[in-house]
């Protein structure tokens, strides 16, 4: 291979794509701009994707909302969570953003914001047919139908390309889903449609199709053969923190589990699709959810933190009104997928908030060896850690090396920040923002997608809802990991936790202290 091949950028197709999808312009108009997503996530993402050549020459990025800013505030504003800006580029990012002040329910405020982007277009002598734009609802969900009407009426392109990117929660449960679903859908169409999940821009979510279907050694064993259980694990350090009043309305299950956790199962168990198109890949995500049981209770244990080690507990929140209220801060529900490849295997889905530790992880552990010679080793397992710091790894049993016959637990590890030290990965917003930009479905979520997985949560949460008596709520301590009784439950469904002799390996002493 020649070297000009070895030093080929492998992002300029990409850029490439992006500029002839939109002709070399196209306006982004951030709904919402003055709120924390949009300036915590939304335009450190843009900015990145500008600094690295992502967006089109002639981009212009216009942020509305009720706040009444300045120009000066609004641009200190959103610029100041972007991490290690150039200043020349920075300068640059600065010039392409404006702010238009409107409100939500009003056809005059999107008709002014119409007005205000058909400026931008001729200063930047866009022709007809290439006004294109993108419109990225960072706002709550009470707002989100209002607003995509108004934006049909008002300030749809009628000369170009549009597109809706739409920020969750999806609504409550099947029927407030179904319902935003039919609004949004005769409003726009399905392709100009982006329901945006971040996990699904997250760097190990991406690689779980390529891990699965490129690997012959996985892509062989990936079934109830040869696989006992799957656990998928979320975990916050902190609590509500002021938040109880917005939390108490999700709760754990609807804030997480229905949409960041189901996305992930669906990636782990769909079946091969027949390309790596986006509706191929959907089309299959969609059939696996249809075969899942809606969880029952009996399958679930609920739980909510208290006061311990000087933190608050969830009641404690003065946010929240409900002083009686059972939301779950944290919950393990077990899901079962009744097809032929996963029939009697559990995915232990687990979330919580106030734990001892932040992490998101999928952990899949693998049968027994029939008739081992090694007696009590353990199973072997593959973990693959999404956040922080991305990680693949493979527990294996293995002799100890020296004299004795001991066996020990091992493991093949790739730690991303070991492995690909000059590689840097990006947050999901931006690549998820790039997917927009380049038309490309894959890592959204379709609309059937949603009805199937809201079918498989909302008769537990209306359980909840409705106070059923036979819900229990356990209490843990904040910081701890989780309700006392958690390891027994995991160990109902056949979860094996033996970590005998097994410990983080250290390849040498020199690198565990560069490591340190």
């Amino acid at each position: 291979m020649s070297s000009s091949a070895n030093n080929k950028d492998p992002n300029q197709a990409m850029r490439e794509q992006v500029c002839q999808e939109f002709h070399g312009s196209v306006t982004i108009v951030v709904l919402g701009a003055s709120g924390d997503l949009a300036k915590k996530k939304t335009y450190p993402a843009l900015y990145n994707l500008y600094r690295d050549g992502f967006l089109p020459e002639k981009t212009r990025i216009v942020g509305y909302a009720r706040s009444k800013l300045s120009h000066e505030d609004f641009i200190q504003r959103v610029t100041g969570y972007i991490k290690s800006p150039s200043s020349d580029k920075l300068s640059e990012f600065k010039n392409m953003l404006s702010y238009h002040q409107g409100l939500y329910d009003q056809d005059e405020s999107f008709q002014a914001l119409d007005k205000h982007i058909k400026e931008l277009e001729e200063q930047r002598d866009i022709e007809p047919g290439s006004r294109h734009r993108i419109f990225y609802m960072a706002l709550p969900p009470s707002v989100f139908i209002p607003v995509a009407q108004h934006l049909r009426r008002n300030a749809y392109a009628k000369e170009g390309i549009n597109r809706v990117v739409v920020e969750k929660p999806f609504g409550r449960d099947l029927a407030s889903y179904q319902e935003m679903s039919k609004e949004l859908g005769s409003l726009f169409t399905e392709k100009e449609i982006y329901r945006i999940d971040h996990y699904l821009g997250k760097e190990m979510v991406k690689n779980l199709m390529m891990v699965r279907f490129a690997n012959i050694f996985f892509s062989n064993s990936w079934d109830r053969k040869y696989i006992d259980s799957v656990q998928i694990t979320f975990k916050e350090p902190f609590g509500t923190e002021g938040r109880g009043g917005y939390f108490d309305e999700f709760g754990i299950i609807r804030d997480v589990m229905q949409n960041h956790l189901l996305q992930i199962l669906s990636l782990i168990a769909m079946e091969r699709p027949i390309s790596t198109e986006a509706e191929a890949i959907r089309d299959e995500k969609v059939k696996v959810l249809k075969c899942i049981t809606p969880v029952s209770l009996d399958n679930a244990l609920l739980g909510q933190y208290v006061a311990a080690n000087g933190k608050p507990g969830y009641l404690d929140d003065e946010t929240l009104k409900n002083k009686q209220s059972v939301t779950p801060t944290f919950a393990a529900l077990v899901l079962w997928i009744q097809n032929e490849r996963w029939e009697g295997v559990p995915f232990i889905l687990k979330a919580g908030k106030a734990l001892n530790e932040a992490k998101v992880e999928v952990r899949v552990q693998f049968r027994n060896v029939a008739g081992n010679l090694y007696r009590g080793t353990p199973r072997n397992e593959l973990v693959l850690r999404i956040q922080p710091d991305e990680a693949m790894y493979v527990k294996f049993n293995n002799k100890q090396p020296g004299l004795s016959y001991h066996t020990i637990q091992s493991d093949l590890d790739l730690t991303y920040q070991n492995r690909y030290t000059d590689l840097a990965i990006p947050e999901a917003y931006e690549s998820l923002l790039l997917d927009v930009l380049r038309n490309d479905h894959s890592n959204f979520v379709r609309d059937d997608e949603l009805a199937a997985a809201w079918k498989i949560f909302t008769p537990l949460l209306h359980q909840i809802d409705q106070g059923d008596p036979n819900i229990h709520i356990e209490h843990y301590d904040y910081g701890s990991r989780g309700p006392a009784v958690l390891d027994e439950f995991v160990k109902a469904y056949g979860y094996d936790r033996s970590t005998k002799n097994y410990s983080w390996p250290i390849q040498s002493v020199s690198a565990e202290k560069n490591r340190l």
